[in-house]
């Protein structure tokens, strides 16, 4: 039987004594060779049990190395750390809150052998509860919160696009960005050494700048949907949005390094097929025009066409007003429409809740740092 290859997982962490155990358990169920493999967790700072933790493990398994970097600026500084550490030929990348499937090596392997080109295999991402209770949780979960077939219409296994050779906002930051996240994804370590890869140290979007690292390249990636990760999410809404702002900001500078052109891409998600148009724009990068994108825009024609007719008391503003105010409830019934098949019905207005901050907080991040890139981007609606 050929040797298998020595792989390193790389797992960053910082405050995780929720999860990290349950990581762990599950890694211990994939089904790889103890000789071939190493765990290399980066600790950036935590404050509470995660360090003990990982210590406890370390005791039982030589296997496991941990790097502590106190103070750690962002996640991507910390995979940055674990690569100088790391002995394995491929490098699995996964987080402190994800519960790898048994074959999850194994699947992910089988593609690199057969085509040297393919510098990453991606796997796909489900939700695994902490909590049966935790309606977040729950949200996450229906939501299909970091899969990524969703994401790109549902597509199958197979080869991701080539990258375009003049990439557009959209390709970069928008529904056509194709990346691994960092939460379930393999890279061939001759690879990223062929072109001096490494994650950048912004706050946020290193795992896109790292897939788009290697696409500008030419190097394929591969989406294999067997090789499937759990994920546990966040369990309070306030996380929750924490991490979309983040998703949000990520777009900025992403697009700042990658699109050159100056152009605005506007996506109408709300027409079948969103449709879009490029037109030349003093700045770079997109508007998608989407219900929840409708619904304030109607609520605001509702209240202006409202003060108008007060003041004028005219019918034809009257008109007005009662056209763009069902026009808002009409958007805002499909912004909510799939809250009604979740359970329990009795949190109905809970779903109502998240979707909206969420989807806010997704815009929010967008904007955060125009003044810095002047990069716009009006994130879609969910």
């Amino acid at each position: 039987m050929a040797q298998k290859p020595f792989v390193s997982i790389i797992i960053p962490v910082k405050n995780f004594e929720r999860t990290i155990e349950k990581t762990f358990e599950y890694l211990m169920n994939v089904d790889y060779p103890r000789e071939n493999w190493e765990w290399v967790v980066v600790d950036g700072g935590s404050t509470d049990k995660t360090i003990p933790i990982i210590k406890d493990w370390q005791r039982k398994y030589p296997f496991i190395k941990l790097v502590e970097v106190p103070h750690c600026p962002s996640p991507g500084f910390a995979r940055n750390k674990a690569l100088e550490a790391v002995k394995g030929d491929y490098l699995f990348f996964t987080d402190g809150d994800c519960a790898p499937d048994k074959s999850w090596i194994n699947e992910m392997l089988k593609h690199f052998d057969r085509d040297p080109k393919i510098a990453a295999v991606g796997g796909e991402v489900f939700t695994l509860k902490v909590d049966p209770n935790n309606l977040v949780e729950g949200w996450c979960q229906h939501f299909r919160f970091n899969m990524v077939a969703p994401r790109y219409g549902w597509i199958k296994e197979g080869y991701y696009p080539d990258f375009p050779k003049e990439p557009t906002p959209c390709d970069i930051g928008g529904h056509r960005g194709f990346f691994f996240g960092t939460c379930n994804v393999a890279y061939r370590r001759s690879a990223m050494k062929e072109i001096g890869a490494k994650f950048w140290e912004r706050p946020t979007g290193e795992d896109m700048d790292l897939s788009y690292q290697h696409r500008s390249k030419g190097w394929k990636f591969y989406f294999a949907p067997l090789a499937k990760v759990d994920h546990m999410h966040r369990a309070d809404i306030k996380a929750l949005r924490r991490v979309w702002v983040t998703y949000g900001q990520a777009h900025l500078p992403l697009i700042d390094k990658y699109c050159k052109k100056k152009q605005l891409e506007i996506i109408f998600q709300n027409l079948k097929g969103g449709p879009g148009i490029k037109i030349p724009f003093p700045l770079r990068g997109f508007v998608y025009i989407g219900n929840f994108h409708l619904m304030h825009l109607c609520a605001l024609a509702t209240l202006f066409g409202l003060l108008i007719s007060l003041l004028r008391a005219s019918f034809g503003w009257w008109v007005f007003t009662l056209i763009f105010f069902l026009l808002t409830w009409k958007y805002a019934y499909q912004f909510v429409r799939w809250n009604f098949d979740m359970e329990p019905k009795s949190a109905f207005w809970f779903w109502c809740k998240i979707k909206y901050q969420t989807n806010l907080s997704f815009i929010q991040g967008g904007l955060k740092e125009f003044a810095k890139y002047k990069v716009l981007c009006i994130e879609p609606s969910f």
